[in-house]
């Protein structure tokens, strides 16, 4: 490495910290630039004039000491800002900055959590708040076990991996799947995509998923989900699991925990609960009734990057149980020798999909000893009672049209357009949000209502902001009702 920079990026050490101050100073300096330039929630533009910046920035491939504070602040510029009040769309949080901290000190350090020797301290304090988390959940914690992961997609495969090899048994890990079983597993139409990526990852296949249908609030039907269980038994197939979501990505749905409970135990199939978005309201003395019933899973995604206000990645995935973790158990005589272990070297090796892996416990850890528990229920319940507001307002505004009730953090909504077409209001909606995106004003959701045919398109607030106010909520939705006037016209002089 050459140039200007080399120096200070390659200083470590003692030196560390001296280096590492004027280059935050420099990042700093670049967010706040890039901020100010943006002005809103989105840069305007589109992704054709965000591709031409960020080339233009790059053009110049030498080395350059200024190459941080400049790419930075392009970063800044062009990012989607979570933190702005008109920014909605997504599970999507702003990151509270002792969490942003607590995140640059991870990185300074880089201890990797595959080895002992790697992460002496940060070993011992992922399983000590993995206890913790594990008690906040229900689970015993002197039983249960867990692991930091990258969110819930890799803890839906964690989940249904071990819910796998505990029902099939043998040694599935090692011979692959016995002939003439079919595993099955059974999941809601509203769970997460990352449920049939799991399967096809497994060798089990896509179509292994049953798709149990919901009822008018998006939670499973448990009666249909009795029922397809008893179908697949009867059809000589084997339930290895059941999946039931806790916080829906498009509702916020919370399936019926103690029927699916009920049920995966009658057929000894495993309860697996999605909870990455939901989890969160287990700090909310309000909402944490919501999740009655979580505790009789054998295990359970947590995204602590939604309702939880970490950076990225800050996904847990637990299991009631440590036997559970049996069939990944690993060896490696560079990582976890045996002797090691037997003198008192503790290793995480055999909880993790991954091998090297950075301590994301830590900054949940500074966050909790910094908030405590009640301080974070108080930003859930703060953004619950945003989406409360919200859905008040959509109902209150002739222009708009709700869906439902909220039962966490979001909201659906969409533009009621004059034509009552149910293909033109989804056109019509569609390019709402587009123009929205387009000119730098918001930037909110879009998803589509379970069903068949035209009519079915919804924008989706996503309120996970804390710091929003009401009158930010009122402001939003007059922009999306100014813009939808806008759209509705052009559609209408020129269909």
């Amino acid at each position: 490495m050459t140039g200007p920079g080399a120096p200070q990026a390659l200083s470590g050490g003692r030196s560390g910290p001296a280096a590492l101050r004027p280059l935050l100073d420099e990042a700093l300096a670049g967010l706040d630039a890039g901020a100010r330039l943006r002005g809103g929630p989105i840069a305007p533009g589109g992704p054709g004039e965000t591709t031409r910046q960020v080339r233009q920035v790059l053009d110049d491939p030498a080395p350059d000491s200024t190459a941080l504070r400049r790419l930075t602040e392009l970063l800044a510029y062009g990012a989607a800002d979570p933190a702005d009040p008109a920014c909605a769309a997504h599970l999507h949080c702003p990151p509270l900055a002792v969490a942003v901290a607590a995140d640059l000190a991870v990185s300074a350090l880089n201890p990797s959590q595959d080895s002992w020797d790697q992460a002496p301290a940060a070993t011992a304090l992922e399983t000590e708040l993995l206890a913790e988390l594990a008690a906040l959940v229900g689970f015993p914690p002197a039983a249960a076990a867990g692991v930091l992961t990258s969110g819930g997609t890799e803890s839906n495969l964690m989940g249904l991996m071990l819910a796998r090899d505990r029902v099939l048994g043998g040694a599935v890990e090692l011979d692959g799947l016995p002939a003439g079983r079919r595993p099955r597993i059974l999941a809601s139409a509203a769970a997460h995509f990352s449920v049939q990526r799991a399967a096809a990852l497994l060798g089990l296949g896509e179509r292994a998923v049953l798709t149990v249908p919901v009822d008018r609030d998006q939670r499973m039907d448990a009666d249909a989900l009795a029922a397809a269980r008893a179908g697949a038994v009867r059809a000589g197939e084997t339930p290895v699991a059941v999946v039931a979501t806790a916080g829906t990505t498009d509702t916020g749905a919370i399936d019926p925990l103690h029927r699916c409970a009920d049920l995966a135990r009658r057929y000894g199939a495993r309860l697996h609960v999605d909870a990455a978005y939901g989890g969160g309201a287990l700090f909310s003395g309000r909402l944490a009734p919501l999740l009655d019933g979580i505790a009789r899973a054998d295990s359970v995604s947590l995204d602590f990057h939604k309702l939880g206000w970490q950076p990225a990645a800050a996904g847990v995935f637990l299991v009631r149980h440590r036997e559970s973790y049996a069939s990944l158990a690993r060896r490696a005589a560079y990582l976890n020798p045996a002797d090691d272990e037997q003198a008192g070297y503790p290793s995480l090796l055999g909880y993790s999909l991954r091998t090297t892996r950075r301590p994301d416990a830590f900054k949940l850890a500074v966050t909790l000893r910094t908030l405590g528990r009640a301080g974070l229920g108080a930003l859930v319940d703060a953004c619950h009672d945003l989406a409360r507001h919200a859905a008040a307002a959509v109902r209150a505004e002739p222009a708009l049209e709700g869906q439902g009730e909220p039962v966490l953090t979001t909201v659906l909504l969409r533009y009621r357009p004059a034509d009552p077409d149910p293909a033109a209001a989804d056109l019509v909606n569609a390019e709402l949000r587009r123009q929205l995106l387009r000119t730098g004003t918001a930037v909110v959701g879009r998803t589509e209502i379970p069903g068949d045919g035209p009519g079915r398109v919804r924008l989706k607030l996503t309120l996970l902001n804390p710091h929003t106010t009401p009158a930010d909520v009122d402001r939003l939705l007059a922009e999306i009702v100014r813009h939808g006037r806008e759209v509705e016209f052009r559609y209408s002089a020129h269909p």
